[in-house]
């Protein structure tokens, strides 16, 4: 009898172990204004992290007016190279994911937004010369140039990740911008989430790379900017960009 107690005792401890060893990981980052050489070094050391933790998914909050276009390329890269799922939610309500937001989100994997937010106008935006002028002619041509190459990369986004290329390219030539709800109309976007346990379960047993996530009751590890890139992003802040700019002058 005290045998088969220890035995039962034994495989209730086994168990206990095998299931708290089974909870699966998702880690969390929060992109929340522009994008520049701190956000990239954000989501680059996130995506490592959550490798290293074995996460299920890195989840990436976002809320951006928009930004460099060197960052947000470094951001696509790592996104389109990853072995790691990665899924960019334009979150919470009211947020916006425009111009390198945009690129940002069509790269994920999954893309998701919540309800009342937008996305699109991504059209490039060229500082310099003069309109009317000759001198303006060259910033034209370079314009130009930025537009055709922001298309390109849109188109070939969209082309990777099966997303609507059509619109994607018309969110960089025509500044088109779109809620949420016709976002996931034209199939730019995969999920509509109020929030983050929504969002988690909606991503349960969705298959990325032939493998099933496990995320419904998935512990959530959020992944927090070091100071050094706060430091650095507090320059992207649009009143302090104003301030340098003063004072520049």
């Amino acid at each position: 009898m005290r045998s088969a107690i220890l035995i039962v005792a034994c495989w209730f401890g086994a168990f206990a172990t095998v299931a708290s060893g089974e909870r699966a990981t998702v880690c969390l980052s929060n992109v929340d204004g522009a994008i520049g050489p701190a956000t990239a070094s954000y989501i680059s050391r996130s995506i490592d992290e959550a490798q290293s933790k074995g996460a299920q998914c890195l989840i990436i909050q976002l809320n951006t007016p928009g930004g460099l276009l060197d960052s947000t390329r470094v951001i696509v890269q790592r996104l389109l190279g990853t072995p790691i799922p990665v899924i960019v939610y334009v979150a919470p309500t009211g947020a916006t994911a425009a111009s390198a937001g945009c690129f940002i989100t069509l790269a994920a994997n999954v893309a998701a937004m919540a309800p009342a937010t937008t996305i699109g106008a991504a059209h490039p935006v060229a500082l310099g010369g003069f309109s009317g002028t000759d001198q303006a002619k060259p910033d034209q041509t370079m314009s130009q140039k930025l537009e055709n190459f922001a298309v390109s990369y849109m188109e070939a986004i969209a082309n990777r990740r099966s997303r609507n290329v059509e619109w994607a390219k018309s969110a960089v030539r025509e500044s088109a911008s779109i809620t949420a709800e016709k976002a996931l109309e034209l199939k730019v976007i995969e999920i509509i989430a109020p929030n983050l346990n929504n969002l988690l379960s909606q991503l349960n047993g969705r298959i990325i790379d032939g493998h099933p996530l496990r995320t419904a009751e998935a512990k959530v590890v959020d992944i927090k900017m070091s100071a050094a890139e706060q430091f650095f992003q507090m320059f992207w802040r649009p009143e302090v960009m104003f301030v340098l700019m003063l004072i520049a002058i």
